[in-house]
């Protein structure tokens, strides 16, 4: 197994410039994960990591050892720990990253039957959430506006726990193409609304459309769905973006689940 000491290094170069760079992630379509369960969902999909880059303190993971087991043609470098933690944006780096391309979504609008659509959301966090959420849902589509933040920077890519590997992900969309074209109605939350969420009829196709953190929807977006009110009997206005999202796609399941 090659070890990396040297900052000069074309791989460690090339590991830099991925972890920090949404642009140089976009046109080399490949991004990094960090840490075994990261890595464990990845491959649970299906998927298989370009190469991996482990501290020497990982190798003695039970866990990691097992997961290498499974990728004996995969090339693992070893990577010295000072320059593994310029790497990692944790504050305890895991000390295993994989480097994996970014996957084409295979699924267009016109085929979604479950979806979300996210407007400027720039925590990578609540992104990250959200995704997660959409996963779990079972949404087959998740298209995000230009203004989101990069859906396969490494703090989104934490946040989501795996979710990305389950959902077709359309970065770039333009959102009101994108509603007018869903093959089922598209909703989205208001607090000004007439219809509450837990009373309207969520079947058959359908999508929830989420605005930003702090602006909420565009007019725009908001002229082309169907508005729904989350219920709030205390005191707080509103919800933070991810937890509404959460409780809209969990309502639709639950919905759907006692139709059948």
């Amino acid at each position: 197994m090659k070890l990396i000491q040297s900052r000069d290094n074309p791989l460690y170069k090339k590991l830099s410039k991925l972890a920090t760079s949404a642009r140089y992630r976009a046109e080399c379509a490949e991004t990094l994960l960090e840490g075994v369960h990261l890595l464990a969902a990845y491959l649970e999909a299906g998927k298989v990591p370009k190469q991996l880059v482990v501290t020497g303190a990982a190798l003695d993971n039970s866990e990691l050892a097992a997961l290498l087991a499974h990728l004996p043609e995969t090339n693992c470098t070893l990577l010295d720990d000072r320059l593994f933690g310029g790497l990692s944006e944790l504050k305890t780096p895991t000390g295993i990253l994989a480097l994996m391309g970014i996957p084409s979504p295979a699924r267009d609008v016109e085929a979604s039957r479950f979806a979300l659509l996210l407007e400027d959301i720039q925590d990578p966090g609540n992104l990250g959430s959200m995704l997660r959420s959409a996963a779990a849902a079972g949404c087959d589509s998740v298209f995000l506006s230009q203004g989101c933040a990069d859906a396969w920077s490494p703090r989104v890519l934490r946040a989501g726990m795996g979710g990305h590997f389950q959902v077709a992900i359309h970065e770039n969309a333009v959102l009101t193409d994108v509603a007018g074209r869903f093959p089922g109605a598209v909703y989205a939350t208001a607090p000004e609304a007439d219809a509450s969420l837990y009373d309207s009829k969520l079947q058959g196709n359908l999508a929830f459309a989420v605005g930003n953190e702090g602006a909420g929807l565009s007019a725009a977006l908001m002229a082309v769905a169907q508005p729904l009110r989350i219920p709030m009997p205390g005191r707080l206005e509103s919800l933070n973006a991810a937890a509404a999202t959460a409780i809209c796609l969990f309502e639709a399941v639950r919905q759907q689940q006692q139709s059948r």
